[in-house]
C-alpha cells in the first residue's frame, strides 16, 4: 500500500563570516527529501534522511544565516573570502496516520473532474522556452517555476502517479531556475519513483538539467551542440551614427553596462572583466556538476566538450545518455514498466492538468501559522500603462498595495519577498523600498531571489534584513543610467524641423531633441544621474550596515553571481525558497517541527478583459517581444536602475528574429 508522507525541515546550522552589504540574488528552491516505507502499520514512524549529495563546488546550499548582531567581524567589502562550507541539511519525515490516509482517499474519490488522475499514470512535463517565477492561471500560457516544483512534490506523494516523464527542450531561463528544477528532480528520486528524461535538442543548459534524471534518452537524430558557453553584448552606436542619431547617455558606475549598447562601439575593459568573471562562474559550475554526476574529473569533461560534441551517438558511447530511442519507444517502455497491459496509449497526465490538483487532496496543504509569499517579477514601472499586458512586470503602485495589506494583517507571521527582476524605474524602486522597509519593521521578512535581482530589483531586496540568493543568481548592479537622443542630423537628412519656446534656463533639458545639450545642460544632466546613484548607494550602505566607502567597492554597477555576492558579504545565505522559509520560521519564533501554511499573496486572478486579451493575443499570434517593446515605449522614463540584457547562451540558442527584437527593445528602452 502506498504511504503518504509529510516533510518538515529539520534543524539547520548558521553559516558564518557574513558581511553586511548590499546585494540581491535570486533563488528558487524548495528542497524536499523523500523516503519509501514498508507497508507496516502507520504508527507515526519518524526518520532523519540525510540530504542527497550536493555538488561540492561553488554551489552553496547554506543554512540560515545569523542576524547582523550574531555575525563575526567581516573583511572589507569587495574583498573576496572563501565561503564556509554549509552544514549538511536533513529532513524529518513523518508518516501520516490511517485517518489522514483515509481522508486523502476520500478526497480523491470526490475530486472534481479536472483534479482526477487515473491510478498508474505518468506525469508528463514538457520543459521548454521561458519559465516564469510567477504563478499562472488556467488562462495563462507558459510554464511557472512554482507550479513545476509543486508538481514534483505532489507527484512524489500521489499514489496515482507511478513516475515522471520529462521532455526537455531548449530553455530560455536563467541558471538559478534550472538549478531549482534540478534539485527537485534529485529530491523526487528519493520517493522511489522513476524520473525519465527525453532530450531531442541538447545544449549545455538542457543537459545540465537532464542529467539529473534517473534515465535519459534522445532520438537518433537529436540535435547536439555541446561546444561551451558564450556571453555576448551588442553595440548600436555605429548604426545610430549612420542614421543621424546621437545618444547622450549618463551611466554611473564603471561596471554599469546598461546604456553601452547605445553609447559605445565595443566592450569596456571593466565590463569585459565583469562578464568574464560571471562566465567563469557559470562554466565552472557546469563542469563541476557534470563531472560529479558522471564520477569523472573536471578536466575529462572539459576535454570532451572541447572536442566539439555534435553527434548524439558520442553521448551514448561516453555514457552521457542511457540510450537512443524515439519518443514512442520510450513511452512503450514506460507502459511496460507501469504494468499497463491494454492496447491504449501510455496513461499520462500533463503539466497543465496536474497543476490543478490541489495539495489538500494529497494531504499536503499544511496548516497552523501562515507565512505570506509576495512575488515580484519583471521590469519595474511606477504605474500601469494602457498597453500593459496581464502579469507584465512589477507595477509599483500595485505591489505597494499588496505590501500594505500584508503589513496590516495579523494572520501573517512572516513574509517571503520573492524577486526576479533586472530593475527599471528608479523612483518606483525607491517607493517600494520604503514600503518593504516598513513591512520589515512590523514582522520578519526574508528576500529570496530567482534568476536575477539586480539594480532596481536589488533596490527592493536591500530593504529586507536577510537576503537569500542562488549560487548563479545575477545580482548587484548598484548603479543608474539615464539618457536621451539628439536627432539633429536625422532631422536634417529628412528635412524635418522642430522649434521650442520655453521659459526657464533648463526647461528644454528633456524636450529638445533637435540639438545637442548645452554645456550647462550636460553638467546638470550628469549631476542628476550622480545624485540618483548616490541615493541608491547610500541607502544600500545603510540597509546593509556598511560604510559608504565599503559599499562603493562592491557597487559601481557591477553584476555579481550569487556565490561571489555571498563571499563578499552582499547576501546573507546561498540557497532557495525552502531556505528562506526556514529562516522566516526561525525569525518568527515558529517551532521547526510545526506545520505552516504558505499563502501566495500575488496569486493572479485575471479579469474578463485580461482573459479576452490573452485569448486574442494567442489567436492573432502576437509575439510577446513586440508587446514588450510597446510597453517599454509607453512606460519607461526618467532615471533607470536596471541591469543590461546580458546573454549567457550559445550563439545558436537565439534566432536572428529574436535578436532583432532585443536590439529594437534595447533602443526603445532609452526613449523618454
Amino acid at each position: 500500500m502506498a504511504r503518504l508522507l509529510v516533510l518538515r525541515a529539520a534543524p539547520y546550522r548558521h553559516s558564518s563570516h557574513l558581511c553586511a552589504a548590499t546585494l540581491l540574488v535570486l533563488s528558487p528552491s524548495q528542497h524536499r527529501r523523500f523516503a519509501s516505507f514498508p507497508s507496516s502499520p502507520p504508527t507515526a514512524a519518524r526518520r532523519i534522511l540525510p540530504s542527497p549529495l550536493r555538488v561540492p563546488i561553488r554551489a552553496l546550499e547554506s543554512s540560515p544565516g545569523p542576524t547582523k548582531e550574531e555575525q563575526e567581524p567581516s573583511p572589507a567589502a569587495g574583498e573576496a573570502q572563501e565561503p564556509p562550507q554549509p552544514a549538511a541539511s536533513a529532513f524529518e519525515v513523518e508518516e501520516l496516520g490511517w485517518g489522514t490516509q483515509l481522508a486523502v482517499k476520500l478526497r480523491m474519490l470526490v475530486a472534481p473532474p479536472w483534479q482526477r488522475v487515473r491510478k498508474g499514470s505518468v506525469l508528463n512535463m514538457k520543459l521548454r522556452g521561458e519559465i516564469s517565477d510567477q504563478l499562472k492561471t488556467r488562462f495563462s500560457s507558459g510554464l511557472s517555476l512554482p507550479q513545476i516544483c509543486e508538481n514534483f512534490v505532489k507527484a512524489a506523494y500521489d499514489p496515482r502517479i507511478s513516475g515522471i516523464y520529462l521532455h526537455i527542450e531548449p530553455l530560455r531561463c536563467g541558471w538559478a531556475k534550472v538549478d531549482e528544477i534540478r534539485r527537485h528532480i534529485v529530491d523526487f528520486k528519493k520517493s522511489g519513483k522513476f524520473v525519465v528524461g527525453y532530450m531531442p535538442v541538447c545544449g549545455e543548459k538542457e543537459y545540465y538539467l537532464a542529467c539529473a534524471c534517473g534515465e535519459l534518452y534522445a532520438p537518433p537524430s537529436a540535435y547536439v551542440a555541446l561546444f561551451g558557453l558564450t556571453v555576448q553584448q551588442t553595440f548600436l552606436r555605429g548604426v545610430l551614427e549612420k542614421v543621424g542619431v546621437e545618444p547622450e547617455i549618463q551611466r554611473i558606475g564603471k561596471y554599469k553596462s546598461a546604456g553601452d549598447q547605445l553609447a559605445r562601439k565595443s566592450m569596456s575593459n571593466e565590463v569585459r572583466e565583469m562578464l568574464a568573471t560571471l562566465l567563469d562562474n557559470i562554466y565552472g559550475n557546469w563542469l563541476d556538476t557534470i563531472s560529479s554526476t558522471h564520477g569523472k574529473k573536471k578536466e575529462e569533461i572539459e576535454e570532451f566538450v572541447n572536442s566539439g560534441v555534435y553527434q548524439v551517438a558520442r553521448l551514448k558511447e561516453e555514457g552521457w545518455i542511457t540510450d537512443l530511442l524515439y519518443d514512442d519507444e520510450v513511452m512503450a517502455m514506460l507502459k511496460e514498466r507501469v504494468g499497463q497491459k491494454d492496447k491504449k496509449s501510455l496513461r499520462m497526465v500533463d503539466y497543465s492538468k496536474y497543476s490543478r490538483v490541489s495539495k489538500r487532496t494529497l494531504g499536503l496543504q499544511g496548516g497552523g501559522e501562515q507565512i505570506a509569499i509576495i512575488r515580484a517579477s519583471g521590469s519595474i514601472t511606477r504605474t500601469r500603462s494602457p498597453l500593459s499586458a496581464p502579469s507584465s512586470g512589477i507595477i509599483a503602485e500595485q505591489l505597494i498595495e499588496k505590501i500594505r495589506t500584508v503589513r496590516e494583517s495579523e494572520k501573517y507571521k512572516a513574509v517571503i519577498l520573492r524577486i526576479d527582476s533586472p530593475g527599471g524605474d528608479a523612483l518606483a524602486s525607491d517607493l517600494m523600498w520604503r514600503e518593504i522597509r516598513l513591512l520589515a519593521n512590523s514582522k520578519p521578512v526574508v528576500a529570496s531571489m530567482s534568476d536575477v535581482a539586480a539594480s532596481g530589483g536589488y533596490y527592493m531586496a536591500m530593504a529586507v534584513p536577510v537576503i537569500v540568493a542562488e549560487k548563479l543568481t545575477l545580482t548587484g548592479s548598484i548603479g543608474v543610467v539615464t539618457g536621451k537622443f539628439c536627432l539633429q542630423k536625422l532631422y536634417e537628412r529628412i528635412d524635418f524641423n522642430k522649434e521650442i519656446l520655453s521659459k526657464g534656463r533648463y526647461a528644454e533639458l528633456n524636450a529638445a531633441d533637435q540639438r545637442p545639450l548645452r554645456p550647462d545642460e550636460a553638467e546638470l544632466f550628469e549631476k542628476s544621474a550622480q545624485n540618483a546613484y548616490a541615493l541608491f548607494r547610500d541607502k544600500a550602505a545603510m540597509s546593509r550596515s556598511m560604510s559608504v566607502d565599503q559599499m562603493e567597492t562592491v557597487a559601481q554597477g557591477r553584476v555579481w553571481s550569487g556565490q561571489d555576492a555571498f563571499s563578499r558579504g552582499l547576501v546573507d545565505s546561498v540557497g532557495g525558497l525552502s531556505q528562506a522559509i526556514a529562516i522566516a520560521k526561525q525569525k518568527a519564533n515558529i517551532p521547526k517541527d510545526k506545520k505552516i501554511q504558505l499563502v501566495e499573496v500575488s496569486k493572479p486572478s485575471p479579469t474578463l478583459p485580461e482573459i479576452l486579451s490573452g485569448i486574442g493575443g494567442s489567436l492573432l499570434g502576437v509575439d510577446r517581444a513586440v508587446k514588450g517593446v510597446l510597453q517599454d515605449m509607453s512606460s519607461l522614463s526618467g532615471v533607470q536602475a536596471r541591469m543590461d540584457g546580458i546573454l549567457f547562451e550559445n550563439l545558436g540558442d537565439m534566432s536572428g528574429e529574436n535578436q532583432l527584437f532585443l536590439l529594437i527593445k534595447d533602443i526603445l528602452n532609452y526613449f523618454d
